[in-house]
Formats: structure tokens, sequence, C-alpha cells
């Protein structure tokens, strides 16, 4: 993969454009940062080259499709588990969103996304007995908040 020399402000102020708005068109951009669009092309080309923009995606709103339940779960796992396995149990689970493997106690934290606390419970029992998890401690999302989220 190619590297990066610099990202400049108005690399940033794209950056912050598409997270804002990935569908942003762009001559919208170019004529917020002062540039032309092949300019602003190159320069999301660039981004995207390098790997910095990884991707676009849509957001959900998932209570529409029935899934308005989220959660986190702290994962404590015997002593002995390697990190790759962590994350290989956790994945196997449908309803984890997302896995984070962190320092300290807890060994991971888990996102997941139910359709209601029944569900919830079920899929916290199913983490419980997957691997060598010797513990969890679970907290609701009452609400969120997203930089660059609309």
């Amino acid at each position: 993969m190619p590297e990066i020399d610099s990202i400049d402000s108005i690399d940033r102020r794209l950056l912050a454009l598409l997270q804002e708005d990935g569908r942003r068109t762009y001559s919208d951009m170019a004529g917020i940062v002062g540039l032309s669009v092949a300019a602003v092309k190159r320069r999301v080309d660039r981004l995207q080259e390098v790997g910095v923009i990884t991707g676009f995606t849509a957001q959900v709103d998932h209570a529409k499709l029935g899934w308005g339940v989220e959660a986190f779960t702290e994962l404590r796992y015997a002593g002995t588990t390697r990190v790759a396995d962590i994350v290989a149990t956790a994945s196997t689970v449908p309803e984890v969103q997302s896995i984070f493997t962190i320092a300290g106690d807890p060994d991971a934290l888990v996102r997941v996304r139910v359709r209601d606390v029944a569900h919830l419970q079920e899929v916290i029992d199913t983490l419980r007995t997957a691997g060598t998890v010797t513990g969890t401690k679970t907290l609701l999302v009452l609400g969120a908040w997203n930089r660059g989220a609309s």
C-alpha cells in the first residue's frame, strides 16, 4: 500500500465533510474547501488509495428494523487465552457488532445489538459459555452520540 506524504488542513476538512455525509458530492466539497472538483476528487482518491478512507457506509436505524436494544458486555477470559481466540469466539455470535480487545481488566468489550432484553439474556448466556470466558458484565445503552454521525 502506498504511503501518504502528509495530510494537510484541506484533507482533514474533506475527511470531516465525508464523515458528516459519505454521499456528499465532489462539487459540494469543492465549494466548501475552495478547490476545483477535479482537485477534490484527486485528494479523495489519494486518501482512499493510501488507506486513510477505508470505505463508505449507510447509517441504519436499527430500532426500525426491530433491533433497538444495544449493550456493551465486558468479557473476562482465563489467563491463558490468546487475543486471537477472544476475537474468534465472540465473532461467532451474530448479535455481536464489534469486539474491542483491551489491556487490563476486562479482556474484551463487545457491542451487541438485540431485539429486546430477553434476547440480550440469550446472547449473554451464549457469550458466557463460549470459549474460556470466566466472567461478564453488561451495560445497557440508554442513548448514544457519535462524532461525525448525523
